[in-house]
């Protein structure tokens, strides 16, 4: 057969990575196959540097900025990454598809010797890189021991279950997990979802925005492949996608400050978000939900969504008090 176009896409090398990336060139391939796609595996600052926490050097942009590089250069076509991952704007002369692929978008638990959040002894330590996951388990259980944790599922993984010592950086002392908190979709991808202890509700715990999507990035002057990439996409994952990154914009939050966002079709079949928001040192939090049903007069999905987020952020920052969002 003859190859019509020629794609490179650019990914990191861990297995997750990969495996996101695979199922992008699958779908690709069932969809266009005359065209060829080809992964190329990028090495990036976050891959580089993994003896500190995420939050301690830098944006999120530690996972990106090697790829999109080579994007805007033309060594590559495309980009697949975790969207939650990514900044609230892709860099200059880049942008993203519309969403098409989202897991599961909750958090897990895994634990070594408990069946729920709620069996676990008092002092139990929980391993996590997120204060979003953070701050919203000390709301349900402050008795719990927090401490920060890196790596790709595996490595986290084998320091759960191999009993390893975590340096715990509050108490400057070593200690050994009871469980970790991680994305559903995540350890669904790579097929050690039977290692799962419990899936949290959306109630339980507010995901990350967009948390479960994988983005697609493209240059932005290259509307043929854009074009193909929209033609796969989801209306509703993506709607609700927006919604999602827009709270995430709207709020101001970053890699210092726990933030989440989900967005879904509820029981009346209509939108709903649920939102979170706090300070960095978790002392404030506040949460909210709204639905369509609190913007009516929108005629467009679109305006919906945006009037959603701006209802869902002013009702945070009223109840937070003194923190203002630009």
């Amino acid at each position: 057969m003859v190859i019509r176009m020629r794609y490179l896409i650019g990914t990191r090398g861990s297995k997750l990575a990969l495996v996101q990336t695979n199922l992008v060139i699958e779908k690709l391939t069932q969809a266009y196959p005359k065209d060829e796609f080809l992964p190329v595996v990028i090495k990036t600052t976050g891959d580089i540097v993994k003896n500190r926490q995420l939050d301690q050097i830098g944006s999120k942009g530690i996972f990106v900025k090697e790829i999109e590089e080579e994007l805007l250069e033309g060594k590559i076509q495309m980009a697949v990454h975790s969207l939650k991952d990514m900044p609230e704007e892709p860099a200059e002369g880049l942008t993203f598809a519309k969403a098409w692929l989202r897991e599961d978008s909750r958090d897990v638990l895994i634990l070594k010797n408990a069946a729920s959040i709620d069996d676990l002894p008092k002092g139990s330590v929980i391993g996590t890189g997120s204060k979003r996951r953070k701050y919203q388990l000390l709301q349900k259980r402050p008795d719990l021991r927090i401490v920060g944790i890196r790596g790709n599922i595996d490595t986290r993984l084998r320091e759960l279950y191999g009993g390893e010592a975590i340096f715990d950086e509050s108490s400057q002392e070593e200690v050994a997990l009871d469980g970790i908190v991680i994305a559903a979709a995540g350890i669904k991808r790579i097929g050690r979802a039977g290692e799962v202890t419990q899936y949290l509700s959306v109630d339980d715990m507010i995901p990350a925005p967009a948390q479960g999507t994988l983005a697609l990035e493209v240059r932005a002057d290259n509307l043929e492949l854009l074009t193909k990439l929209d033609a796969l996409s989801d209306e509703k994952t993506d709607l609700c996608v927006q919604a999602e990154r827009g709270f995430l914009k709207r709020i101001g939050g970053d890699c210092h400050t726990p933030v989440a966002a989900f967005c879904d079709v509820n029981a009346s079949g209509k939108l709903e978000l649920r939102a979170m928001y706090g300070t960095e040192d978790g002392s404030k939090l506040a949460s909210t939900k709204v639905s369509e049903a609190d913007v009516a007069g929108c005629v467009s999905e679109k305006e919906k969504t945006a009037k959603m987020v701006e209802v869902a952020a002013q009702k945070i920052c009223e109840e937070l008090g003194e923190l203002r969002f630009s």
